[in-house]
């Protein structure tokens, strides 16, 4: 877990949706957080973590030999050096052309404790990444080995990934969505204000399913916002009995 973010403050992050936390950071002033088209492997998928960074260049054939050497290759090093907590993400330049890891790599980070791997490119082996445990994004799924077509370039250095700038311990939250990034300086606020935001969106929905008009409701009046306050005390009582 990154020193910088506490756990408490992680598992804040975890309950909002995506949607939420992307409505909650354009009232911050910072927009382009949501990853485009970057989707889970299956349903269900959830994940909350500091970023574990890897960029990839285009390949190039006397970049790379036939051996791998696992001291010396830099997606080898990164496995093996990623922390439980921690979310890989893979700047894959949006090429989807060969995929960006295995089953076997995802499974060596899911067992050092990483609890999300992220990339804008493609996975192989992806039926198997999607039964591992371990919550999977991407664009694509692609059977080739990524050196036909990627070259691991640096670990921990700020990468692109899905049109979206990310620093290493940037926090990355998955939902059944997509992916946003949530600025390290910026996560305690965000999940304070992403949990009152999608209470509140709670109560406006019981409104709306009920039948009422969006009128005076979605955004609140004053008299909504009065009744909202009522119901935000009464389920506070509810819950202390």
């Amino acid at each position: 877990m990154s020193n910088r973010i506490g756990k408490d403050i992680i598992d804040l992050l975890l309950r909002p949706s995506t949607a939420t936390l992307t409505s909650v950071m354009r009232e911050l002033g910072v927009t382009n957080i949501f990853m485009h088209r970057v989707e889970p492997l299956r349903s269900g998928m959830k994940m909350a973590g500091p970023a574990f960074t890897l960029r990839y260049i285009p390949a190039r054939q006397d970049l790379d030999t036939s051996v791998i050497d696992n001291l010396r290759d830099v997606q080898r090093i990164g496995i093996e050096e990623i922390a439980p907590g921690q979310v890989l993400v893979i700047d894959a330049r949006g090429d989807t052309r060969a995929g960006t890891m295995g089953a076997i790599l995802a499974t060596r980070i899911y067992r050092r404790g990483a609890v999300g791997v992220v990339t804008d490119g493609a996975f192989r082996d992806s039926p198997v990444i999607a039964e591992i445990g371990l919550p999977a994004y991407a664009v694509a799924m692609n059977a080739n080995t990524n050196k036909t077509i990627h070259h691991p370039s640096e670990i921990q250095v700020p990468i692109a990934c899905g049109g979206v700038a990310v620093i290493p311990n940037d926090i990355i939250v998955g939902d059944g969505e997509g992916v946003v990034v949530v600025p390290a300086s910026m996560a305690e606020k965000v999940a304070e204000m992403a949990i009152a935001m999608e209470e509140k969106e709670d109560f406006l929905l019981e409104k709306i399913r009920a039948g009422e008009s969006i009128v005076g409701v979605y955004p609140p009046d004053e008299k909504i916002i009065g009744e909202y306050e009522e119901w935000k005390i009464k389920k506070a009582r509810a819950c202390e009995h």
